[in-house]
């Protein structure tokens, strides 16, 4: 489904706009504890406030992300707009150009957004491809005061360390992790992955063990092998070229802090990738947790 700027402009003009449209799509149910009249009306003389006619006060806003921000509706769903139809991303400082609002702001609204699109603790099954990767800038590339020592790949001291699991034509989930050892990862397919379901990954000797619980299936990626029958991590490592192009390009580096609510991020827009609600829709609706 496409939501383009002009349905943007077209259903959303003013803040009013906003605020009503969260009221009709949250507040279908609503019954006033005072008086369980059904009814809310709009109190004129205040910004975010609707009454019951008893005198029953509501804010839509409350306890949302929008909550306590002196910063219009209209630019928060223009924001969420723009992460909604971006594929690589929205940085801070292209929210600032967008929006006209001080660096500060503007990155604080991006983070609150993301919080919408945080990993749901839903179980993965079937086929499942598993990889990890480092997310971070090259040694050589530092200061000298902040180059560490360290190999690159998986001895490397300078990058983060990301698992992934991702379904064959389904669902994906990211995780940063301290380290990739066999403990470190194994937990995280046990916890994610049904048992019984088929484990493809390379020869990386963390995955050694999990036939125990998993059908495990190997390509040795080090003797030139990449494709067994239709056993691959071509998917899992496909979304790791997109995620590393648009962090690159997009943000140029990521705190480790905060790197996992990136991560979240493009997972949330690769499981909703074939999804017939658009994103605009889905995250207005995950506000109040309607939608995930």
């Amino acid at each position: 489904m496409k939501y383009t700027i002009k349905h943007f402009k077209q259903e959303f003009k003013t803040d009013r706009d906003c605020l009503d449209f969260l009221v009709k799509e949250n507040f279908k149910d609503w019954k006033c504890p005072k008086c369980e009249k059904t009814q809310l009306y709009k109190v004129e003389e205040r910004k975010s406030v609707y009454a019951c006619s008893c005198g029953h006060q509501v804010s839509p806003l409350a306890g949302t992300i929008f909550h306590k921000s002196s910063t219009d509706l209209w630019l928060w769903f223009f924001a969420i707009f723009l992460f909604s139809n971006s594929k690589n991303g929205v940085s801070g400082k292209e929210l600032q150009r967008q929006l006209g609002v001080t660096y500060k702001c503007a990155w604080r609204m991006a983070k609150q957004i993301r919080k919408l699109m945080a990993q749901g603790g839903f179980m993965l099954s079937g086929k499942i491809e598993v990889d990890e990767t480092y997310i971070g800038g090259k040694n050589k590339n530092k200061h000298a005061h902040k180059k560490t020592k360290g190999s690159q790949g998986r001895n490397t001291t300078d990058k983060i360390p990301v698992f992934g699991m991702l379904e064959r034509n389904g669902r994906l989930k990211i995780q940063r992790v301290v380290d990739v050892r066999g403990d470190t990862l194994k937990l995280l397919i046990r916890e994610n992955v049904e048992k019984g379901s088929q484990i493809m990954s390379d020869e990386w000797q963390s995955y050694r063990g999990l036939n125990k619980d998993f059908k495990h299936s190997v390509v040795k990626h080090g003797a030139g092998q990449y494709v067994k029958g239709i056993i691959h991590t071509n998917s899992i490592e496909g979304f790791w070229s997109q995620l590393k192009r648009s962090v690159h390009g997009t943000y140029h580096c990521v705190s480790p802090k905060y790197l996992q609510a990136y991560i979240d991020e493009f997972a949330y827009r690769y499981n909703l990738r074939n999804s017939e609600t658009h994103l605009f829709s889905r995250l207005v609706g995950a506000v109040y947790g309607k939608l995930t």
